[in-house]
């Protein structure tokens, strides 16, 4: 019995060859996509950090108040990089953004001073920046809280269309991955089925017959995705060196790790499932169904 397992292996050969190639390159599609949501996510976050908001400070505040206000803003979970810009630094970034100087026109400077800040990415949405002008104008040398809500708006709607699609398209193309990976596989262990049916005839357990069958599933599972890492790899690396460098940026090892991790586990679930399932159905067929 042991033999005809053997034998069953390197007859095997091409369709397991076939089998991971298929198997692979639907891996290799579905890392792609991946790749782009984590790429997509990155660049939503880095656009959101750049969201800043402008707490405009009451003509003639004390010092003392001003920085007991820069801390309270800097206390909180929603602010980083958090800056006193006063009337003289507002004026100096004033003209260099390219406006011209007042002095002939005024003689003072009109610009208040402010408590600027960052937001957080994952405050970034219409109803969260509600609340956190509504908590800083709480304290009473704020007189108003600017933010780019044009920005924003538009940013938090491109956001959402782009989410729905890519969720649209993962959904799609995870349900046909794993109908290609089950047929591919019911394909290749199609012609096994009377090496499978014979086992059965000469005495050997159900276990003792699909176990080849389920370790070479592993294996070819693991190539499977092994070889569609692999590709992906190549291809992160010519789109970062020579088509889009500043994307390299945007890498994140971490979420790059559990999209191979991913692969590896569903190459490998697939593949064995799909295997064990047509062993059990080949024990199950009659030998004249089986023609």
């Amino acid at each position: 019995m042991t033999e005809i397992s053997k034998t069953s292996m390197k007859r095997s050969k091409p369709s397991y060859f076939m089998s991971i190639l298929g198997v692979g390159l639907v891996l290799f599609i579905l890392g792609l996509l991946g790749w782009i949501v984590i790429n997509a996510s990155k660049l939503e976050n880095y656009f959101k950090g750049n969201v800043q908001l402008h707490a405009f400070i009451r003509e003639g505040s004390p010092q003392k108040d001003i920085d007991s206000l820069k801390n309270f803003v800097a206390a909180k979970p929603y602010a980083r990089d958090v800056q006193y810009i006063t009337k003289e630094m507002a004026r100096e970034k004033f003209i260099g953004d390219g406006n011209e100087d007042w002095n002939k026109v005024l003689d003072y400077n009109p610009l208040p001073a402010s408590i600027d800040f960052y937001l957080e990415p994952s405050y970034v949405n219409k109803d969260s920046i509600t609340a956190i002008i509504a908590d800083i104008q709480q304290v009473f040398i704020v007189s108003e809280v600017k933010y780019p809500d044009a920005v924003v708006n538009s940013l938090n709607a491109l956001v959402r269309k782009i989410e729905i699609v890519l969720l649209v398209v993962a959904a799609v193309l995870s349900l046909i991955a794993i109908v290609l990976i089950d047929n591919t596989i019911r394909l290749a262990m199609f012609s096994h089925r009377f090496i499978i049916k014979t086992m059965q005839m000469v005495g050997a357990t159900r276990w003792f017959i699909s176990r080849p069958f389920d370790k070479k599933a592993i294996i070819n599972g693991l190539t499977s995705a092994l070889l569609a890492i692999a590709a992906i790899g190549v291809i992160i690396f010519s789109v970062e060196r020579w088509y889009l460098p500043e994307i390299k940026a945007l890498r994140d090892n971490g979420l790059l790790l559990l999209l191979f991790l991913a692969l590896i586990v569903v190459g490998i679930g697939i593949t064995f499932f799909s295997t064990h399932r047509s062993v059990t159905k080949y024990l199950k067929m009659k030998l004249d169904d089986l023609y």
